[in-house]
């Protein structure tokens, strides 16, 4: 039979498959668990009818892909943007499972969404569209079946709506979604966790390697400027980094001096461009109103646009940096790359990264699965924390997260230190997407086989 082409899917499927080489060599018996793990235990696809401001019905697709529950609940965000479809959300998923396994938390992995686009929708259209996708998932979840999160384009508000909408359909107040706001059970630090994950990740990098001492001074490419951006840009610049790029869809914004980049309150006022949906296009105008700080580069991204970097972090969407741009980071000096989104890389780049690093020479390549794992880390702590109905602090959750993400890079390190069987050149590092896809893998497989899901 043939099957419909999925190449998101097929992408991460190839990437976790060829890194899991050298422990299936090892241990044969587990192709077995792989061959089942990449289909998802379950696929639910609906039609979503809402009203627009014009009293004229609209028609979008739903989905909820729930992957794999082996070791915990459904669990992963919920996405609204034209380009949704299921290989996205397959590939999504499946990313989820390893992911949400290098926690270390009891959370499966599962994704979800629709082809909506919320912008240029008014609050009431949102909310409308909102009650009407939860009036179908609402069958599908539970707090202890699936308990989705955000996405892109599911932020506070939309969780917000998602929350009532299930509270009304169902009549229960339940933990049965992420990211909620502070007063009806959403948890601290949840807005930073992903963004501040990211850089505890990478400080332990440099902590491992010997060529940057530490963010202080490191001159640092991060895109996107959505909640990861945003975030991991605050806490770079409270750790002495400076932050030289943002981009989005129409761009990358590149500071003219890059000993001056980016400061705490030119964030903040991007922050409130993007609350509106405006474009990064809308701060250089006002940025550069009186100053000539930054330079505007429509239509491109940062990677090829800085001539010396010290890290670069993208924090976008997936398949944002191309073979080329990875040549391109390397010939910048680029030591340390960290994934902020979901497959920042194409597995071009991935493959530029490692043979790099194979000789010492090139950039150490952090995965998405562990790198960006904090947001989702701190989802499970909103969860432990409506199960038992009460509050942690800002400093319990954050040294929760710090604590969650310094395991995940031990246990990338130590399982890609094991499984490095190439010969490393001098000064060499091992591969910590071998290390990251391995631990997650045979975590989630063992808990399989105990329970007869392969055998």
């Amino acid at each position: 039979m043939v099957l419909p082409s999925e190449p998101e899917f097929e992408q991460v499927l190839k990437e976790i498959t060829t890194t899991l080489q050298p422990f299936l060599k090892r241990n044969p018996e587990y192709q077995r668990a792989l061959d089942v793990v990449q289909i998802p235990e379950r696929v639910i696809q609906f039609r979503v009818t809402w009203e627009d401001d014009k009293g004229k019905v609209q028609v979008n697709r739903g989905y909820r892909v729930q992957f794999n529950s082996a070791i915990g609940p459904y669990k992963g965000g919920l996405r609204l943007h034209p380009s949704v479809n299921l290989s996205i959300l397959k590939f999504l998923g499946f990313e989820q499972i390893f992911k949400n396994a290098l926690t270390g938390l009891n959370m499966g992995g599962g994704k979800g969404g629709s082809d909506f686009d919320p912008k240029g929708k008014s609050d009431n259209e949102i909310r409308k569209f909102c009650y009407a996708f939860m009036g179908e998932l609402s069958r599908h979840i539970g707090q202890d079946t699936d308990v989705p999160a955000g996405d892109i384009g599911v932020g506070g508000r939309e969780v917000a709506y998602l929350f009532g909408a299930y509270k009304k359909i169902r009549n229960e107040w339940s933990g049965i979604l992420t990211g909620k706001g502070g007063d009806f059970g959403g948890s601290y630090i949840r807005p930073e966790a992903t963004g501040y994950g990211l850089i505890y990740y990478v400080a332990k990098m440099l902590e491992t390697q010997k060529e940057l001492a530490s963010f202080k001074g490191a001159r640092v490419l991060v895109s996107g400027s959505g909640n990861v951006a945003q975030y991991a840009a605050l806490k770079l610049i409270e750790l002495g980094a400076i932050v030289l790029s943002l981009s989005d869809s129409t761009g990358a914004l590149i500071a003219r001096n890059e000993h001056e980049g980016f400061t705490t309150r030119d964030i903040e006022q991007i922050a409130e461009i993007k609350l509106k949906h405006q474009s990064l296009t809308s701060f250089n105008i006002q940025a550069n109103a009186n100053e000539s700080r930054f330079v505007w580069h429509a239509g491109a991204r940062p990677w090829t646009l800085v001539q010396n970097v010290d890290i670069a972090l993208p924090c976008a969407t997936q398949n944002e940096v191309s073979g080329e741009e990875a040549t391109a980071l390397i010939a910048s000096g680029t030591k340390l790359v960290a994934e902020g989104s979901n497959m920042g890389c194409t597995l071009e780049a991935i493959e530029v990264f490692e043979v790099g690093r194979r000789t010492g020479k090139g950039i150490w390549y952090a995965p998405g699965k562990a790198s960006n794992c904090g947001g989702v880390a701190v989802s499970g702590l909103e969860m432990a924390q409506n199960s038992a109905r009460l509050k942690w602090t800002p400093e319990e959750v954050d040294n929760k997260l710090k604590n969650i993400m310094e395991t995940a890079y031990a246990n990338s390190y130590e399982v890609g230190k094991q499984y490095s069987s190439e010969n490393l050149g001098e000064g060499a590092l091992p591969s910590l997407v071998v290390g990251a896809n391995i631990a997650g893998f045979v975590k989630v497989a063992d808990a399989m086989r105990a329970q007869g899901d392969w055998w």
